[in-house]
Formats: structure tokens, sequence, C-alpha cells
């Protein structure tokens, strides 16, 4: 075992027993990533910061749960996803996005995405409407399934299904226009 999953565990460990500088350590590692994944999911700062609060808050009120310290960063960020789930389920409106593309069996193209720079991606899916930003980040950022974005959310799959393609299709286009437009 290395040093730093040592120090990890410990500090777990510690904050496990309500140890304060424990809790601000773990905090200061995870606080930042975290975030990102919130504001990835919500779209904007606001909602990103209190999501990312109510989860630690969460997380140091269960973490005598956690049955193996080394687990922690795994655990927590199931926590943040849940509550990013849980906040799209009080504040999104979903629709569903009908097309042409959405009758037929869509042929899945290389994932264009993977080839342009993240922190591109990242502004461009934090521009997208709510229900597309959202099943996106599940889909492609956390791989959930459509069966397993349909069951958190309380939508059908076809409706994850069309708002994925949405936003895919939108993303595409905004960074294809980004990409002519700066280079």
């Amino acid at each position: 075992m290395d040093k730093a999953t040592t120090i990890q565990t410990a500090v777990v460990r510690k904050a496990c027993k309500g140890d304060a500088d424990a809790q601000a350590w773990l905090y200061q590692q995870y606080s930042k990533s975290m975030f990102n994944i919130c504001t990835r999911m919500t779209g904007n700062r606001s909602d990103a910061e209190d999501i990312l609060q109510d989860a630690f808050i969460i997380a140091f009120k269960n973490l005598h749960q956690l049955k193996e310290a080394v687990q922690f960063g795994g655990w927590f960020k199931r926590i943040v996803v849940n509550e990013c789930i849980r906040f799209s389920r009080k504040h999104i409106y979903w629709v569903e996005w009908e097309d042409e593309r959405n009758n037929q069996l869509v042929v899945e193209e290389a994932e264009w995405w993977k080839t342009v720079n993240f922190d591109i991606i990242h502004r461009e899916i934090k521009g997208l409407p709510d229900g597309c930003r959202q099943v996106f980040n599940l889909f492609v950022v956390e791989e959930y399934s459509h069966k397993e974005i349909a069951e958190q959310l309380g939508i059908s799959e076809s409706t994850s299904k069309s708002q994925y393609h949405r936003a895919r299709h939108l993303l595409q286009e905004r960074i294809t226009r980004q990409l002519q437009i700066h280079g």
C-alpha cells in the first residue's frame, strides 16, 4: 500500500470520529473535482455549490457506513452524483425530443468529443438545456446506461436516449462552430 493511500485511510478514520481537521483535509482533497461534477451536471455555479455542500454534509454524517476507508473517493463521488440527480428530479422539466433520427436505428459515430480539448467541451456542456446536460453527463461521463438514467431520473428510457442524442447534436454543432471561429 502506498503512503498516500495510508494517509487517506488514516484521515478518513479520524473524520469518521468527527475530527474537524480530518474533515477539512478531505474537503480540500475532493472539493474541486466534485465541484466540477456538480457544475457540469447543473450548469451553474450557485446550484453546484449548494449540491456540493449538501453532499459533504451527507458524507460526513454517514461516514461510519463506509466499509473501507480507502474507497472514500468513489463512495463520495456516488453521493455527489446522486445529489445532482436528486436536484434534477426537482428542477428539470423533461420533454421528449422528437427528430427523424429517433425513429431510426442510430449507429454511433466516432466519439468525436474525445479529440477536442475538454475545457471547450466542459464549457459547452454547461450551456446545454437542463435535460440534455443531465443525461449526457450521466451517460458519457458517469457511464450510466439509458435504463439506469431512466430509473434514476424517473423518465422513460426513450426520453433518456432522445435527450442524449439531442445533447450530442447540440454539442457537436456548438463545438464545431467554436473551432471554426477560434481555431
